[in-house]
């Protein structure tokens, strides 16, 4: 069913609601994970435009992926890793292009309409650009 799975991790707490249930469908189906944070700080936007180098976020955020990466390949599971820079949505989006992914899988906040209009809503703007099917759960 599914062959390769994008995971959107944001370095929170929010990111065990969705690694927990991927972690079980990709057992189920022998999908191949791949880790994607999108870095979006100052340094992450103008990282190439600019030459900057890698920030402290950005180190700490490739840091956090291969903890992950490791701690779910201990469980048996395939994972990649992907920092992103920039836009979160528009990086996702691209990494699921780029990644030849066949689901998305992402945390939402449950935001009301003010709430994502400054939050920016990702998971709703990947949800409608995207042509393969999205599973978003609400975080504990």
């Amino acid at each position: 069913m599914y062959k390769r799975i994008l995971v959107a991790v944001e370095h929170s707490p929010a990111d065990r609601t969705i690694l927990t249930h991927v972690s079980a469908l990709a057992k189920l189906t022998g999908a191949e994970l791949l880790l994607v944070h999108v870095a979006d700080g100052f340094a992450a936007r103008n990282f190439d435009r600019l030459k900057l180098r890698e920030s402290e976020e950005m180190k700490q955020d490739r840091a956090y992926l291969e903890g992950l990466r490791t701690s779910l390949a201990a469980e048996g599971l395939a994972v990649n890793t992907h920092l992103a820079l920039g836009d979160p949505a528009q990086e996702l989006i691209r990494a699921a292009d780029d990644g030849q992914v066949d689901l998305i899988a992402m945390s939402t906040h449950g935001h009301r309409f003010l709430s994502d209009v400054i939050h920016g809503a990702t998971a709703d703007r990947v949800r409608h650009l995207v042509k393969i099917p999205v599973l978003l759960l609400r975080a504990q």
